[in-house]
């Protein structure tokens, strides 16, 4: 990897992001940036060539926690410091891996020389590294979610807290967060998304001309990194210079009570939760008025800070897609211009008292979004990477569709054409579906599982690094030994032997599979829209106990897996609200092609363990023997210990209770669409498998 970063400067169109990244540059109490968008857009690339844009920082030598020389953290690990001249360095931009540890975040302390020697050992982790920089989370969505938990407090409060059984060490940890993601893998928690301050989308150009220059220039800065960034030195300089003469003019930046009451009359209409959203926008347009060198706030400022501060913060369930309707916004931003101003309590006040938990770096300023005047940044983004994968097609057209027949003998199918997606019910709130036994998958919120967060339920030796000491445990290892150690006064001799790692139980994120049948038979009574609004439900159940999910779907002549598991429920509603019915039901394809699913999965993440989720009337009409070849592939989940649930979509005054039947071949239970709405669903897949079948259910990955 080249040691010298892409200039920011270079980058090719992407001219919303980097104009989100400039305006937390000028004013970074806007809060940080989320970028969305598709996989090859340089996204990483151009957030680490903001760094060299930035002013470097006075800190006090020596300390670990970079302490600003005028005003040192009182509290500081390192301290206390005496004022004094400090040294200069550049602004740091720390990148947080998906998979890092808790120690790697917050710091790791030495619990061993706590209990023995009284000491606070600390080694600080990137929390204290980001202090007052950058802290860049690439993949954000894919982010664990004690992570997350422990970036939300450092967010709100500022400062970061490690404490190990009642002994606690505390430091500054104020930072810009930035973060990337790709929508298709899956969304971020709503608390972790309304702590970014702007959201911008990102995509690949379609343009020939602009890709070419695109790849034009990467090629030259990939053969001699060094020469590349040389040619762009002066576009950097003069980037630099701007951003530091908007910093120099925010302060003089006035939000007059015209503006202020456009900000506010586009979040009441757009129902965004909370206040945030409104302090993030006056900052954010106050940052524009800055950045274009004016000094008064007006309409095109503000509609330019909703453009980019509402979007993330108006989503009311994972299935809504982000944006915003700039009709319905330009109308708000008229009628509030229109109306009477009324006193608010003098023009003396140029903008709302800085929300002291949403500090930037280095404190407040109002900051914010409006309208960037076209001379800003060069044109952006080496976009390195290629067009957008295209989404799978939904819905193949097949052969005519026949309604098929029942088991036992019904009237001889006829044919029928297929039928056109149906559009889904409302979802509602399902019960918890859960696997039985206990776990060893990524934390969630489903089954029961040891996790690193949750009840203490005993103690081991720990095979690494100790993580969580259970104290009562350690002494009793440790009391035995007073005597042969030497112990002469109060305090306890402690040895790395008698160190005990609690044990903890809480819950994991599983496996979801649907299997969903759209055969001609589901399409019979207008039944699919009633399925696919089931469907809908638990996939926003599943969005909310972090599982990931996946979708297979069998009609006409076989069986098709049309979204590989995967975190994102978005992408699995889109699949199913486009999916079409008609033809035969291969009940037993699906059940096969379900289990070609798991094993693969099993190889890929063997500690997540799965749960099958069959949407069917039960029926196997579509291929050779279709009776025998589902019970042989229902038999195969069972013999495997795989958790399953069958909800039954059979409906009208005569059933046949096929449903049932397949959930008794596959080992697990059968609901009624009815019942997935009802108190009588708790625990049904857990008594389901329970008993004498527990242990090897606990078993199923």
């Amino acid at each position: 990897m080249a040691s010298v970063p892409y200039p920011f400067t270079a980058v090719v169109g992407m001219d919303d992001m980097r104009l989100s990244l400039v305006l937390n540059a000028v004013s970074p109490a806007i809060g940080g940036v989320l970028v969305r968008g598709e996989k090859g857009t340089a996204k990483s690339t151009v957030v680490r060539g903001l760094t060299a844009l930035l002013p470097a920082l006075d800190v006090v030598a020596g300390c670990r926690f970079s302490c600003a020389p005028d005003s040192p953290d009182p509290q500081c690990p390192d301290g206390p410091h005496e004022p004094g001249p400090g040294v200069s360095r550049p602004t740091r931009l720390v990148e947080l891996p998906v998979g890092a540890s808790e120690d790697r975040l917050v710091g790791a302390l030495d619990i061993e020389r706590a209990l023995s020697e009284g000491v606070k050992a600390f080694e600080p982790g990137l929390l204290a590294a980001a202090h007052r920089g950058i802290l860049y989370v690439d993949e954000v969505n894919l982010l664990h979610d004690h992570l997350v938990d422990l970036l939300l407090d450092a967010a709100a409060m500022g400062a970061s807290y490690v404490e190990r059984e009642g002994v606690s060490v505390r430091h500054a940890a104020r930072f810009l967060l930035v973060g990337t993601m790709n929508p298709e893998e899956g969304e971020l928690r709503p608390q972790l998304l309304d702590r970014f301050g702007l959201t911008v989308e990102v995509a690949a150009s379609r343009e020939p001309e602009q890709r070419v220059r695109v790849v034009r220039r990467r090629l030259a800065y990939d053969e001699d990194p060094a020469a590349f960034a040389a040619r762009w030195t002066a576009e950097e300089g003069e980037l630099r210079e701007r951003i530091a003469a908007a910093r120099a003019l925010l302060p003089s930046v006035r939000l007059g009570d015209g503006a202020l009451r456009q900000i506010s009359a586009t979040c009441a209409a757009f129902e965004v939760d909370g206040m945030r959203a409104d302090i993030v926008m006056a900052r954010t347009a106050t940052a524009l008025a800055a950045w274009a060198g004016r000094t008064e706030v007006d309409s095109d400022d503000v509609r330019q800070a909703a453009l980019l501060a509402l979007p993330h913060r108006r989503r009311r369930n994972p299935f809504d897609a982000p944006g915003l309707d700039e009709d319905k916004l330009d109308r708000t931003l008229e009628e509030s211009k229109e109306q009477p101003a009324e006193d608010s309590g003098g023009d003396d006040d140029p903008e709302p008292d800085p929300d002291p938990g949403d500090g930037g770096p280095d404190g407040g300023g109002p900051g914010g979004g409006g309208v960037p005047p076209q001379g800003g940044p060069a044109e952006s983004g080496p976009q390195e990477g290629g067009p957008a994968e295209g989404g799978t097609p939904e819905g193949r057209p097949g052969e005519s569709a026949e309604a098929p027949a029942g088991q036992p003998p019904a009237p001889a199918p006829s044919p029928a054409p297929e039928q056109p997606a149906a559009p889904a019910a409302e979802p509602f709130r399902t019960r918890v579906l859960s696997v039985p036994g206990l776990g060893e998958g990524a934390q969630g919120r489903r089954s029961r599982a040891r996790t690193e967060h949750g009840r203490t339920t005993g103690a081991r030796r720990p095979s690494g690094a100790l993580t969580k000491l259970h104290l009562a445990a350690t002494v009793q290892a440790a009391a035995p030994h007073q005597r042969a150690r030497g112990r002469s006064g109060p305090g306890l001799v402690v040895r790395r032997d008698d160190l005990r790692q609690a044990v903890r139980e809480g819950r994991e994120g599983n496996l979801v599979l649907f299997a969903v049948d759209a055969s001609g038979s589901m399409a019979a009574r207008k039944r699919m829209g009633a399925v696919k609004g089931a469907v809908l439900s638990l996939l926003l159940d599943a969005y909310q106990r972090r599982d990931k999910v996946g979708l297979v779907t069998f009609r006409g002549s076989g069986a098709e897996l049309a979204l590989p598991p995967t975190s994102s429920v978005d992408a699995a509603a889109a699949r199913l609200e486009r999916l079409p019915t008609g033809g035969r039901t291969p009940l037993g394809a699906g059940l096969l092609k379900a289990h070609d699913v798991l094993r693969v999965e099993r190889l890929r993440d063997p500690a997540r363990r799965p749960l099958l989720v069959v949407v069917t009337d039960g029926r196997a009409t579509g291929g050779p023997e279709p009776l025998k070849l589902a019970a042989r592939a229902a038999g195969l989940h069972a013999a495997e210990g795989i958790a399953s649930v069958v909800v039954d979509c059979e409906t009208g005054p005569v059933r046949l209770g096929l449903a049932a039947e397949l959930a008794r071949s596959l080992g697990g239970t059968a609901v009624t669409l009815d019942e997935l709405r009802a108190d009588a669903i708790a625990g049904l897949v857990r008594d389901a498998r329970g008993d004498a079948r527990g242990a090897g259910a606990g078993r199923a990955a």
